[in-house]
Order: structure tokens, then sequence, then C-alpha cells
């Protein structure tokens, strides 16, 4: 499928060029939803979905409600989608890519090793399939693998995240690939999101900026650390995955982990065994990204799209003159 066939495909029922982020343990069916009621596309970790028979169960929900919004309302609604973790740590990947095909999910987003086996199955019902990258050479390798787009996930995201500039990243990438780009990192206000597009990328990826809503799944802590965090408040260590990611300072010091550890620590193959390297708290080690500043107060998801587009658009009228 050619990027503008791609655009088209997503962009029914589209407010804002932009993907709201698959966030472990904090995006769920209730933030999809919203997000996807209010104009941007909305997305899940399948892991999220536990046991793994739930996922089916969430699908069921996810399209449900959206149907039922676009009956009652007479509005559209954009696309969902779905992020697998494409790895040896994932031991649900085959039993997950089944249920995607099965449901006919729009949008499959693949994370940390090559799609393949997920590109096959999701276009052979018609689906689209994006794929996270942080390096070129990773990017090359989905491409080749046929995807239909690329994330960027650029300096600044939240969780797994790259350590390149958007601006070194999306022009090599551009050289080779005429695909669909889509940017991550610190994507937290419309200008954010229309800069995306200036550089080059037909979407823009944000997470962050999603957990402190009504409708994400994260603890309330979790969401309250947020709306009080800086960017000085951010770590970026391989400590708790083996991947290197973002975590909120606070967290890590709640969950009893010397900081210098962390910062210390080396990366490591993702593993669903027990890891030694990995505290016993991990699950109340939170993610964030560099712009977590920009979220100040808890908020529907609909306020907050709302505020992105007053910003896309005032920015964009900016730029006309």
């Amino acid at each position: 499928m050619t990027r503008q066939n791609t655009l088209e495909t997503l962009g029914h029922g589209l407010a804002l060029p932009l993907i709201g982020a698959p966030m472990f343990l904090a995006s769920g069916v209730d933030l999809v939803v919203a997000q996807c009621c209010a104009g941007v596309i909305g997305t899940f970790p399948s892991l999220n979905a536990r046991p793994a028979a739930k996922l089916d169960d969430w699908l069921v929900e996810i399209e449900t409600r959206l149907e039922a919004f676009r009956r009652d309302t007479g509005k559209h609604t954009a696309a969902y989608g779905v992020n697998l973790i494409v790895n040896d740590y994932n031991t649900r990947l085959t039993e997950d890519l089944d249920t995607v095909v099965r449901h006919k999910v729009p949008l499959v987003i693949t994370s940390l090793s090559a799609p393949d086996i997920v590109v096959e199955a999701v276009h052979g019902y018609g689906g689209l399939v994006f794929h996270d990258v942080i390096k070129a050479r990773h990017a090359r390798r989905a491409a080749a693998a046929g995807v239909d787009g690329l994330v960027l996930v650029c300096a600044g995201a939240g969780g797994h995240a790259g350590m390149l500039s958007p601006f070194a990243l999306i022009e090599e990438v551009r050289a080779f690939y005429d695909g669909l780009l889509v940017l991550s990192g610190a994507i937290a206000n419309g200008r954010a999101i229309l800069a995306a597009q200036v550089l080059g990328c037909d979407l823009a990826y944000a997470g962050t900026v999603f957990i402190p809503t009504d409708e994400a799944m994260a603890p309330s802590a979790h969401k309250e650390m947020i709306v009080g965090a800086t960017s000085d408040q951010i770590l970026y260590t391989p400590m708790f995955s083996g991947t290197h990611a973002n975590y909120l300072i606070p967290s890590i010091e709640a969950a009893g982990v010397d900081l210098e550890h962390a910062r210390q620590a080396q990366p490591r193959p993702m593993t669903a065994k027990s890891d030694p390297e990995r505290p016993k708290a991990w699950s109340q080690v939170w993610s964030a990204g560099q712009a977590v500043a920009q979220s100040r107060a808890t908020a529907a998801v609909v306020d907050v799209v709302a505020r992105l587009s007053q910003e896309y658009q005032a920015a964009k009228a900016t730029m006309s003159g």
C-alpha cells in the first residue's frame, strides 16, 4: 500500500494526525475508546489484557462501544490498534496474533524484533502494520518485511525509546523509505504534532500526555506523579526490562532501587523467566517521556484532544502568516 493510500485509510475519522501510543499498564479499553471517539487513533499493548483470553473480550468491547458511538451520534470514529511485542519474551505472540487476525484489527504496531510473521498475517485480511524503530538499520529491516509505516521512536519518548534526535533519524530514514512515518518523542502539545509534519512525518505519536487522563488504567499514584514531575525526574535505563527506557525517578526510588545502580545498569536480553536484575517492585516503576512537565492536571481524554487540536490549529495559523 502506498503512503497516500495508508493515510487515506487511517484518515477517516481523524480530528488530528495523532496516534495515542500503546502504554504498558496504562492503555486499556476506556482509553482507546475515548481516544477514537475524540478523533485520534487509540492503541494498547496486547499484554495489558490479562490473561491472554481477555484480549478477545477487550476487542469485542472496543468494537461494540465504537459502533454504538457512531450509531448514537452519527459521527465517525478514528481507527484503533493493538501493539504486539515480537520477540521471545512474549510467549503469547502466536495466541494474540490469532486473536488480532480473527477480529481484523485495523492497525497493528509491532515492537522489538523483525515483524515478518505479523505482516503476513495482518496483510492477509487487509490490515495495516507499523513497526517501532530507534535506528535506521531497524527501519531498513522492517521496510524489507513490508510494513505499511514506521514509528520513529526518538529521544525523549516514554517507555522504550531511542537516543537519536528526530532531525537525524527522520532524514536518514526518508533517504531510503517513502512509506508513512510516525514521530515519537516528547510529543505533548499541538505545536509538536505540527512540527512532526514539518519534519517530514505523516503522524505524531503521543503517550505520556494521555496517562493522567480519567480513562487511562494507570494507577492514580502514577497519574499524580506525572502531574507533579519535570524532565529532570526522568531516567533512561535498561534496568527494568533489559532494554533502555525512560522512567520516573520518584517511582524508582519508591521501589527501593539505588539510583546509581539504575544509572549504571547494562542492557541484557529480555526474558519471560524470572530476572534477578529486575527489582520485585518493577511493576510500580512507572514510565514517562521527557515532555512530562506539560501535563499539569488530570483531565478527560476529550479535553486533552481539544487542547491539542486548538494548539495545532493555532500553530498552523501562525506559520501561514
